[in-house]
């Protein structure tokens, strides 16, 4: 794999972006989903002593003993401020808290669920692209803004009908955001920006249908060229 022109800086924040290799749908169910989204869990520690696989065999109180151990006692790789998984791709919003933590915890998550989606689906190979994107974020304005867009996603690309539909839209971190429950997600830097829940949900909804209709030009002029 080629080197990155531009390092991932400990402490700067990035939005990432993978999809599948051959544009495949790979998040469309809830088990899919939901294994993805445990692999996203289990492997922003930096100090993770199984693989995932081998951890979901264990009886339900050594897991939840072991997760405790690893919240309690285990620096992060990062923190993950948002994310949404799409039928072939995922967008993640992280800020990188130990030395080459992004480009690990890519490495452990694509490999984790590759090897579920490989073994579920009778396939060899690679599940994602070579390398995944990578924005850094420079400012408050530019990192609610990819929020924004994060959670948009679903409604902007036709997956889910209505906007409203987003509330319920179980894998993505809005429902987190919009409900102030406990996640996966770090969620202070973005909230921190907004009075109430509610301010953050009319920040994101106010833009959606402006932000279908980019979606829409940008693949209808693909599709023309």
């Amino acid at each position: 794999m080629p080197a990155r022109r531009v390092p991932l800086v400990t402490d700067q924040i990035y939005h990432v972006l993978n999809r599948s290799i051959d544009g495949r749908p790979i998040f469309v169910n809830k088990s899919d989903a939901s294994r993805a989204l445990l692999a996203l869990q289990f492997y922003r520690y930096k100090d993770v002593p199984l693989r995932l696989s081998y951890f979901l065999t264990l009886r339900k109180e050594i897991r939840e003993e072991l997760l405790r151990r690893l919240e309690k006692e285990s620096k992060l790789l990062v923190e993950i401020t948002c994310f949404c998984l799409m039928p072939n791709h995922f967008h993640l919003l992280l800020k990188q808290i130990s030395d080459e933590g992004i480009s690990k915890f890519l490495s452990q998550f694509q490999n984790s669920f590759t090897r579920y989606f490989n073994t579920k689906n009778n396939r060899t190979g690679h599940l994602f692209q070579g390398q995944f994107k990578t924005v850094r974020v420079e400012n408050d304005e530019q990192l609610l803004h990819l929020s924004r867009y994060i959670h948009l996603n679903p409604y902007s690309s036709h997956v889910v009908k209505e906007a409203k539909d987003l509330e319920n839209y179980a894998w993505s971190s809005l429902p987190e955001y919009l409900e102030e429950e406990e996640g996966i997600c770090r969620r202070g830097l973005v909230a921190a920006h907004f009075r109430t829940s509610s301010k953050y949900q009319e920040f994101v909804f106010d833009r959606a249908d402006y932000q279908r209709t980019l979606e829409g030009i940008k693949h209808l002029s693909l599709e023309e060229g």
